[in-house]
């Protein structure tokens, strides 16, 4: 009986060894002798197919058919099938090959190419890689090995992040993998395109201590030495770039001193095939490491053609009647191979149900220019063997991409406890200043002041300075789930604190303004007046406020976001870079609800501003620390206005922005405790005024002093009388003047008139007719006016104005009264 065989260098020697052994072997096939026809079809598929044909269609009738390619076994067990042929394969990998309906009588010796992914898995998940790469050649086998490669990894929650292909120029595959940052590289290619894929490893510096190669193990140990003319890098190059790499390698050598069904060990078997090569380097020598397998593809068939004796004798046939047209010997064969099981010296041999041999898998590493063995796997119970001499050239196995770690930035701690102690100080003078309100509140210059608005201003005081408090706190401070709980007190402790401390001196200078700048009589009506309207001001405001929160917080509550930043890379030389955080206080909408609440809160600021300076003159002892509490609110409009929009866009520095903020704050309820609140202890202090209204009223000093804006009042209301007086003496000096001219016209013309009259009809008198006549008297006129009249040069002088030095006696003690 004949069999097919397209041989190797040291695979050929070892089947031969094997048909040798069988047929001197009383036992196995007595009656029968086996005869190995071989040819090398050089892996090549279309040189395959004339071997083929040579092999089917000249004696003797062969029975088997023993391809050692993938891609020769795939042409030729598609085909056997129409002459009924098994096909045994020692050395085929591919993945196709395990597809029954294909390739429905093959079987090999080699497992599967897929059998190494389990091991690569395996592998993956001990290093804590959750991130691979893959570079493939165009080829069946490796297309097939790698889909089965991304199926495992998916099902292991182990990304593919990079597959690139090529067909004979690896050099732009090799370039997107370093472009796209590709560390951990399974490389599913054939030996010379390794040397192609290395070299370009080199050139792009794809290696060190922050890459790791996945690789074949059945390359020749000195694969990365030998020349090629294809390649254009030096064999140092290349040893420098393969350094560290990782070999998965189908275990074809029993690593156990084991007698199986040939009875040598596989010591004895190596021993043996080295004196048939005749003393050649097994490094250089092709198929030397699939010998075992060839070895043993023997002896399975042969011990599967000893079983099919029985069987056929039963039914009356031989093995010698096999043509290519009979099916039953066939498929007696197919089922002795089906059931195979025995300890070769590749190790036990059995096939599952796709034909494909269950093995082991040798994991090897390339250190120091050598392959060590650094564990076994067994992929049917999912056993790990690990020698842990793995060696690296960093400190461990690298990342499997570059490590971001998040680092959350944190306000500086020396700036919030700095701010703290001002916060604190200031807590600590708003609760003296409420205090000092509170006791002096019967003092009549207090009960001037409205105490109680300015006990409200300093209660919001206190609590806009317990703001910043919570503005300081972060995650370094609390944990991320009670971070919320800080938003909340950051948003109503700062809005309760500005309705109240703000809201009540806006409704002080609201007032002075509404009362002080209407018309006399509608200002008389309003001088009284009513706290209540006043609490009821600020109680207004203090709702709009506490309502818009409450909307906000159930429609749109705040939540903790956390802005990234661009990534940054440490100082030391790590593989890693710093990924920068930075919590935040958010909600969905935030921008509108900031834009209502900055919105009415500034047109409020504003307002203020308006009605500070229009009431800056005036006085009232209603109010009277109305100037003061301008003061306050021009400071905190302003501080107010300016730092609103500037922590917004600082948002991003958390520093910067909370500096900004906090320190506003502390200003503003410094500034506003100070003016309005010092002036008063000042006064009490140094003059003394620590009584009651009621014993205030029996001490004539203080009585004086606290009746100076009532006879202020009264003699602006004198000199108001006087100045009506004034007006109408203006009126009546105008009025004499005209009739004192209407009298002098009267007198010209009768004067002018009689001197025509002596002229016409009298002679020329003597000198002393031209005196005046004797009922004249210089006098006469000046008596003929009436007395006010005579009295108008009294009251007219100067210009003819009425001076107020010049007024009548009797109205001067309404002056000095």
């Amino acid at each position: 009986m004949s069999g097919g065989w397209p041989g190797g260098q040291a695979c050929l020697p070892s089947a031969q060894m094997a048909l040798d052994l069988v047929n001197n072997r009383s036992d196995i096939l007595p009656d029968y002798e086996l005869e190995l026809i071989h040819y090398d079809s050089m892996c090549d598929p279309g040189e395959a197919t004339k071997l083929l044909y040579d092999l089917l269609y000249t004696e003797p009738i062969k029975i088997v058919l023993m391809p050692g390619c993938s891609s020769v076994s795939t042409l030729v067990a598609e085909a056997a099938r129409m002459w009924n042929l098994i096909v045994f394969s020692y050395g085929s990998s591919s993945p196709a090959l395990s597809n029954r309906q294909r390739f429905p009588t093959f079987f090999r010796t080699h497992p599967s190419a897929t059998l190494h992914n389990p091991t690569r898995v395996r592998l993956f998940q001990k290093w804590n890689w959750s991130k691979i790469a893959t570079i493939q050649q165009t080829t069946e086998v490796f297309t097939s090995t790698l889909d089965d490669l991304e199926q495992r990894v998916k099902e292991a929650q182990i990304e593919i992040s990079v597959r690139q292909s090529f067909l004979t120029d690896p050099a732009v595959a090799v370039k997107n993998l370093k472009r796209q940052d590709a560390r951990i590289i399974v490389g599913l290619f054939y030996e010379t395109e390794a040397r192609k894929v290395f070299c370009e490893v080199y050139k792009e510096k794809l290696f060190g201590k922050k890459y790791v190669w996945f690789l074949i193990g059945w390359y020749a140990d000195n694969w990365f030495k030998i020349k090629d003319p294809a390649i254009n890098c030096t064999v140092e190059q290349m040893t420098e770039a393969v350094e560290g790499h990782v070999t998965t390698e189908i275990v074809m050598l029993n690593p156990e001193t084991v007698r199986g069904a040939s009875n040598l060990t596989s010591q004895e078997f190596i021993a043996q095939l080295m004196s048939r090569l005749g003393g050649k380097n097994p490094e250089e020598t092709g198929g030397f490491q699939e010998a075992p397998l060839a070895y043993d593809a023997v002896w399975a068939l042969a011990l599967a053609l000893n079983k099919t004796v029985a069987p056929l004798r039963a039914k009356g046939r031989r093995l010698e009647d096999f043509n290519y047209n009979n099916k039953d010997i066939t498929a007696e064969i197919y089922r002795a191979l089906n059931t195979s099981s025995f300890e070769g010296v590749s190790g036990h041999v059995v096939f599952d149900a796709q034909g494909s041999r269950m093995a082991w898998t040798l994991i090897e590493q390339l250190q120091g220019g050598s392959y060590k063995k650094i564990g076994y796997y067994d992929s049917s119970k999912g056993n790990l063997s690990w020698y842990g001499n793995d060696k690296w050239i960093g400190a461990g196995p690298p990342a499997d991409q570059t490590m971001v770690i998040d680092q959350y930035r944190y306000l500086s701690q020396k700036l919030f406890v700095s701010v703290s102690v001002f916060a604190g100080l200031g807590i600590l003078l708003g609760i003296v200043c409420l205090t000092f309100n509170i006791y002096n509140s019967n003092v009549r210059y207090i009960q001037n002041s409205q105490p109680y608005l300015n006990n409200i201003t300093a209660v919001g005081c206190v609590l806009a300075l317990a703001a910043v408090f919570p503005l300081g706190i972060d995650g370094h401070h609390v944990h991320r789930s009670q971070f919320p709980v800080v938003c909340q007190f950051r948003l109503w402790l700062l809005g309760l604190g500005f309705s109240l401390a703000y809201g009540s001196m806006f409704t002080k200078i609201w007032w002075v303004h509404t009362v002080f700048t209407k018309k006399d009589e509608k200002k008389e009506k309003r001088k009284h007046l009513d706290p209540w309207k006043l609490y009821a001001t600020v109680g207004g405001l203090l709702a709009i406020d506490v309502l818009s929160l409450m909307i906000w917080q159930i429609i749109d509550p705040l939540h903790v976001t956390v802005e990234q930043f661009t990534k940054e890379a440490p100082k030391a030389d790590l593989d890693v870079l710093i990924q920068p955080l930075l919590e935040h206080c958010s909600s969905k909408k935030i921008n509108t609800w900031l834009g209502v609440v900055f919105g009415y809160k500034g047109l409020l600021l504003l307002l203020g501003i308006f009605l500070a300076y229009e009431t800056k003159s005036i006085s009232t002892e209603k109010i009277n620390d109305h100037r003061a509490v301008g003061m306050a609110i021009y400071n905190v409009a302003v501080l107010c206005l300016i730092t609103a929009p500037v922590t917004m866009i600082l948002s991003s520095q958390q520093d910067a922005s909370f500096a900004f903020a906090s320190l506003a704050i502390v200003f503003s309820v410094y500034i506003t405790l100070v003016v309005l609140f010092v002036p008063k202890m000042r006064r009490l202090i140094t003059r003394g005024e620590w009584q009651s209204e009621q014993q205030d009223t029996l001490k004539t000093g203080s009585s004086t002093n606290n009746n100076d804006e009532e006879k202020s009042r009264q003699l602006e209301r004198e000199n108001r009388e006087l100045q009506k007086i004034i007006q109408e003496k203006e009126e009546r000096v105008t009025e004499l003047r005209s009739q004192l001219a209407e009298r002098q016209a009267l007198r010209s013309r009768r004067h002018q008139s009689s001197q025509n009259q002596n002229q016409n009809h009298s002679a020329p008198s003597p000198p002393s007719s031209q005196a005046e006549p004797p009922s004249y008297s210089p006098g006469t006129e000046q008596h003929s006016l009436p007395p006010s009249f005579s009295n108008s040069s009294n009251l007219y002088q100067g210009e003819g104005k009425l001076s107020r030095n010049h007024c009548h006696n009797s109205r001067l003690p309404l002056l000095y009264k």
